[in-house]
């Protein structure tokens, strides 16, 4: 009895070892592909693909995973994107101002009317009834000075302004759906590491029942161990919800209806976006070119030009050509008795304003000031550019350093210590609070790497937009 007990033992403590080991070599989380380093999930890739191969009705617990990612059916960030400009009400807005303004550009080359004057005189009210006069003129009012040519050019000036309020509306748009996405990945990863922790936790509790059973672990152990599994299903709790509220928020800015559930396609570990700069100098030089604030300041800058020429032009006289045709009837006395006298005439000429008080002066100064205003304005955000590139770049590069150090360092030798610990336990040499300990150590290190990738992520999208790049369907 005593030999086949301690062969009894022996082997609860292999099982227990094999059964430690099995989860614990999952826990890579450094890949190399195409040379670039990405980071896996906290019990990782290898994880998510036992979790894709259907070894998920092997868990313990029931996993989320399928419910909020697929590679199939998931949504990516491109078609985010471009579904979010397609419905956002903004630039629908935003795009009816532009149509407004060609309206403007329409009328702008619209000749201006003629006038049509007609004038009757009757002498019957004063007693001379055989006499009249009947006068018909006509004015037509001259675009002189390219004052036509100048309001053509102010209206195209603001039709660029609108369209490039557009593109601003749009750069816009896409910074709140990185935003949001950034955080359901962020969310997304961290109830990946606590479904894993939870999973090692039970099958722990499962180990740590048995010994209970066969007397060899005090049942305090198993309590602490299975208040500690609950602790991680609440967590888990509020951290998928905090996942749902993500999704929604990335529902809402692409447009679908509330209940439209949508999937993950991606995670944050392997999450890129295309075309940063290599360079702090090449980033600066693209936001000057691309940003659409420097635009509109170039474009503000020509419309006040514009407005300026348009001032000067209208401040000089304004000729109008004129002609006039009248009919005339009187009566004249003679002895040999009264006859009638009929005339008529046909004039030409000319009327000329004459800009004595008014040259226009208040329009004149103000259009100067706005073209002084839009360089100040196209300086100002000359600088704030390359601020927001300057301080995004170095993000990019400091989360970049601190996350080699958390993959490279920091977690595996957390995961060497939890293993080290665990195996320490399962000789009896440690308390099972020991353990705990040290899982909830893990736990704050994937929590921290968790966090160092959504920062990763967060610059590499800020970098994204304050360069100015686009995606394709912007």
């Amino acid at each position: 009895m005593h030999t086949g007990r301690s062969g009894m033992k022996f082997t609860k403590c292999a099982r227990i070892l094999i059964c430690s080991g099995a989860v614990l070599a999952g826990m890579a989380f450094v890949q190399q592909a195409a040379g670039q380093t990405t980071v896996s999930g906290a019990f990782t890739n290898a994880a998510l693909a036992n979790e894709r191969s259907g070894a998920s009705s092997r868990k313990l617990i029931k996993p989320v995973f399928d419910t909020y990612y697929s590679q199939a059916d998931g949504i990516s960030l491109d078609e985010l994107v471009a579904k979010a400009l397609a419905s956002n009400g903004e630039i629908r807005i935003a795009r009816l101002e532009a149509d407004k303004a060609r309206a403007r550009r329409f009328q702008a080359g619209s000749r201006r009317n003629p006038t049509l004057d007609v004038e009757q005189a009757v002498g019957a009210f004063v007693g001379d009834s055989g006499e009249g006069t009947f006068t018909v003129g006509a004015a037509l009012p001259l675009d002189l000075y390219g004052v036509r040519v100048r309001r053509i050019q102010m209206a195209e000036a603001d039709i660029a302004i609108r369209e490039a309020e557009i593109a601003a509306q749009q750069r816009a748009v896409v910074a709140k759906v990185l935003d949001s996405y950034s955080d359901a990945l962020s969310v997304f990863r961290e109830l990946q590491v606590l479904e894993e922790l939870l999973e090692l936790d039970t099958e722990t509790a499962r180990i740590v029942q048995i010994r209970v059973n066969e007397g060899e672990t005090p049942p305090l152990e198993l309590n602490l161990l299975q208040a500690e599994v609950e602790r991680l299903r609440a967590r888990r709790s509020l951290i998928e919800g905090r996942l749902q509220a993500a999704l929604s928020r990335l529902s809402f800015l692409a447009g679908f209806p509330p209940t439209t559930p949508i999937r993950l396609k991606e995670d944050i570990s392997t999450a890129r976006l295309p075309y940063l700069p290599a360079s702090l100098e090449s980033g600066i030089a693209s936001a000057l070119n691309e940003r659409p604030e420097i635009r509109l300041a170039l474009l503000e800058e020509s419309l006040a030009a514009a407005g300026l020429r348009l001032a000067k032009a209208q401040g000089k006289p304004e000729l109008s050509a004129t002609t006039k045709f009248s009919y005339g009837r009187s009566v004249i006395d003679d002895p040999r008795g009264p006859f009638d006298q009929r005339d008529r005439s046909l004039s030409f000429g000319v009327s000329v304003s004459i800009p004595v008080f008014d040259r226009n002066q208040g329009a004149k100064a103000e259009a100067e000031i706005a073209i002084r205003q839009a360089q100040e304005r196209k300086a100002f955000a000359e600088q704030i550019v390359k601020s927001e590139v300057a301080a995004a770049f170095r993000r990019v590069e400091a989360s970049r350093k601190a996350l080699n150090s958390l993959q490279n360092t920091v977690l595996p030798m957390s995961l060497k210590n939890i293993e080290t610990v665990r195996k320490v336990y399962e000789i009896g040499e440690l308390r099972v609070t020991d353990l705990i300990a040290e899982q909830r150590r893990l736990l704050e290190t994937n929590n921290d790497l968790t966090e160092t990738l959504t920062e990763f992520y967060k610059a590499q999208a800020d970098l994204f937009i304050a360069v100015g790049l686009k995606f394709k369907d912007q």
